[in-house]
């Protein structure tokens, strides 16, 4: 199956692993890149020295190309951005900030950079920052989201049209139909997190894999937009800040309700009332927890044979 993703990454699938918070350890993104895919050790929930930890650790477990993810909103940036360079991490994805800041660094250290951008807007200004790929992340989303709202099946067309650099898609993907689709709207690759949510490589906690293979169409909302927009699975945290909302809060209001480690209290340590749940749309179509060279297995299963049969229409 190759193209310009995998060519650009040396992986046998042009699927990625999203690298999300609390979630994409080292067992994931090993066993993710094991399994043909390209697996992201999500740097934002980690301290400095904890992900130098992983990528030894990752190192070890497979002899595949793997990367991290550094959303660029967390302290420690610089320190995290050394630690990649010292341990030979080859392949970055940026979010969450400018892609100028850390892009030539990287480059010029061998390393190829990619960046996650909502928006047309900032496709362009990604591009024009020198990075190797880009990713269009729809309104679909789990986790921190664009402020535009614009869907994936509107985002990668409109992207595409415009930019020159390999395009994968996320938002809404977690099966071979919906990588198929994403693919046919111009996409090179897909990224893919909240079904990797649900293996049973991923760091999160138990239960709050149960509760996003329990999650129905409708479990999840974008919020605290004044922040930065997330979204998540509604429980009594969730519903506390809607009930916050009616008292025309202020932005420091928010960040006080918020407090801290909200995510790390739910999605980490199982806290399924008072955490912060974060996940997409399509967790709504998760309905098991199984090992992730399974899950790749059956997304690129199910991409070939939809595949044959849009073929035979």
């Amino acid at each position: 199956m190759g193209n310009r993703i995998t060519e650009l990454f040396n992986i046998e699938y042009p699927l990625i692993q999203a690298g999300m918070i609390w979630n994409s350890g080292w067992r994931l993104a090993a066993a993710v890149s094991n399994a043909g895919g390209l697996g992201l050790l999500g740097a934002g929930s980690m301290y400095p020295e904890i992900l130098r930890e992983h990528i030894v650790k990752c190192k070890k477990a497979t002899n595949k190309p793997f990367g991290v993810n550094v959303p660029m909103l967390y302290p420690d940036i610089d320190k995290i951005i050394d630690i990649i360079i010292e341990e030979g991490v080859k392949i970055v994805f940026t979010s969450a900030g400018n892609p100028k800041t850390y892009t030539s660094k990287l480059k010029e250290n061998g390393i190829t950079v990619v960046h996650v951008v909502s928006s047309v807007k900032f496709a362009l200004k990604a591009q024009d920052a020198g990075v190797d790929a880009i990713v269009a992340e729809g309104f679909e989303a789990g986790g921190h989201n664009g402020r535009e709202e614009t869907t994936t099946f509107t985002l990668i067309p409109m992207v595409k049209e415009q930019l020159t650099v390999p395009l994968i898609a996320a938002g809404g993907i977690a099966t071979g139909r919906g990588m198929l689709a994403a693919m046919i709207l111009g996409a090179d690759g897909v990224q893919i997190g909240s079904r990797f949510v649900a293996s049973e490589e991923a760091s999160s906690h138990r239960a709050f894999k149960q509760m996003v293979v329990d999650a129905k169409e409708g479990d999840t909302q974008l919020t605290l937009k004044e922040l930065a927009p997330v979204r998540m699975l509604k429980n009594k945290f969730f519903e506390s800040v809607i009930q916050l909302y009616t008292t025309n809060p202020t932005k420091e209001d928010l960040i006080k309700h918020l407090g801290r480690a909200r995510a790390k209290r739910g999605m980490f340590e199982g806290d399924l009332e008072d955490g912060e749940l974060e996940i997409g749309q399509i967790a709504g179509l998760i309905h098991d927890i199984k090992p992730a060279a399974e899950i790749v297995k059956e997304i690129i299963s199910e991409f070939e044979k939809t595949k044959l049969d849009m073929a035979n229409l």
